[in-house]
């Protein structure tokens, strides 16, 4: 018996013992240990190898190979009927527990350079892991966690924190429901800060002192899109503590991570338009946000006794054109009761940043293992005072006054992975100087 024979007899033992038997019908029982799409897919496989040695062997002139030829369509119509009645199965379709999840995460590590004597460090700055349920087609569960700084104390040092946790009631193209943790809708990064989506090794400073990120908000909202390339987000959630406001870090100690107060709720949201999605290498996208609350909120519920308001404008934009990308984001807080406050809270803090990108890497280089690959270089000026304004008879922080320039660069081994390097110029309105920073990291999303 030649050498494809013995192979077409071996596949035809495979398969009767797969089935039992080629007339006998399946012998699989609920309690294996293979899924049954799983049997269905192996099983499938094996039929559609045997059917390829069998066309093989009709090319076989020898007599072992016109034997085993005249009964290759009724081997294969009946394994075919076998895997047909295996599908049938009740179950086989139905979604199983574990496809109803959906995992995914981002991460992001650096090693930073102070010049002169400042502190050098390297830094796991962040590990996210994303964790969504669909308890149905319409309603959907979305969960990030995050871990900082690799490591965890009561004191200063890292966190483990809560960063997403919301459900969804897809109710319609223009209205849909949203309630739990969110982001609030705020300029650019707050929402959007995986890091293969932002240039530069740490997030615009204006994301951390102007409008922080992030910034996660408990509450209840509504979301959708009005018209084409028209989209809204609107939410009534937890304010802030005023008393945690300050002169060099604005607002940002004033977000709650644990059990927000609710006496003085806010509401917040957020309009896009986007544009020129019918042009050639080109698209734009511009939005508006706000924010509008009382301050006396203390976590667990508490009041810490604070008669103030907030109020948060602010615009936004996106715009790549060929190999340029443009983005830049605006704001201005004003704060009602800066002088009750104290900390050096000021009545106003204003703020913005622009950016400018070109995606430089050739497509010629973009073959084999680097086919989806690409390199940016970009240059961003944020300019931002949280001391903008102050109470009568209060004394401003030169030190609230900042302006920085981030030079940079970008390299994509894969769309979803970036290592980054760039050189930061620093300088605010006090008499010591700030010094210059040389960051490198690597980030990635999946």
């Amino acid at each position: 018996m030649n050498r494809l024979v013995k192979r077409m007899v071996l596949s035809l033992t495979s398969v009767m013992l797969a089935f039992g038997g080629m007339g006998g019908g399946l012998v699989m029982g609920s309690d294996s240990e293979e899924s049954q799409a799983a049997q269905v897919k192996r099983l499938e496989g094996l039929v559609e190898k045997l059917a390829a040695e069998v066309e093989q062997l009709k090319q076989d002139k020898s007599p072992a190979g016109a034997s085993y030829t005249v009964r290759r369509d009724v081997v294969l119509e009946q394994l075919r009927q076998d895997v047909d009645q295996l599908k049938e199965r009740p179950g086989l379709d139905s979604p199983s527990w574990l496809n109803k999840f959906t995992l995914g995460g981002y991460g992001e590590m650096h090693a930073n350079f102070t010049e002169g004597r400042g502190a050098d460090a390297f830094d796991i700055h962040r590990l996210v892991l994303y964790v969504g349920y669909a308890f149905d087609d319409w309603i959907t569960f979305h969960s990030e966690t995050e871990i900082e700084h690799a490591f965890v104390t009561d004191g200063a040092g890292g966190e483990l924190v809560l960063e997403q946790a919301y459900v969804n009631f897809s109710l319609s193209e223009p209205f849909n429901v949203r309630i739990g943790r969110i982001l609030t809708p705020l300029g650019i990064v707050n929402k959007t800060h995986e890091p293969p989506s932002f240039n530069g090794v740490e997030r615009p400073s204006f994301s951390k002192y102007v409008i922080p990120s992030t910034w996660s908000s408990d509450g209840i909202g509504i979301f959708g899109g009005l018209a084409e390339g028209l989209s809204y987000e609107a939410y009534v959630v937890g304010g802030l503590d005023g008393s945690e406001f300050d002169s060099k870090n604005g607002i940002r100690d004033g977000r709650m991570k644990e059990r927000p107060g609710l006496h003085e709720p806010a509401v917040t949201g957020r309009l896009d338009y986007s544009a020129l999605s019918d042009v050639e290498s080109q698209s734009l996208r511009v939005g508006v946000s706000g924010y509008f609350g009382g301050l006396d909120n203390g976590n667990k519920g508490s009041n810490p006794g604070i008669d103030g308001d907030i109020h948060i404008y602010s615009a936004d934009f996106e715009y790549s054109i060929y190999d340029f990308d443009f983005r830049g984001v605006v704001a201005d807080i004003q704060i009602d009761g800066a002088d009750e406050i104290g900390n050096g809270t000021a009545d106003e803090i204003f703020g913005y940043y622009v950016e400018g990108a070109y995606h430089f890497w050739p497509d010629s280089l973009k073959t084999g293992k680097l086919e989806d690959s690409d390199a940016v270089v970009f240059v961003r000026y944020d300019d931002f005072d949280t001391q903008n304004d102050m109470p009568t008879g209060v004394a401003e922080n030169p030190a609230g006054d900042r302006s920085e320039w981030t030079f940079g660069l970008s390299f994509f081994p894969t769309d979803s992975l970036v290592l980054k390097a760039d050189y930061q110029m620093r300088e605010d309105k006090s008499d010591d100087d700030l010094a210059d920073l040389i960051n490198f990291g690597i980030g990635w999303a999946y």
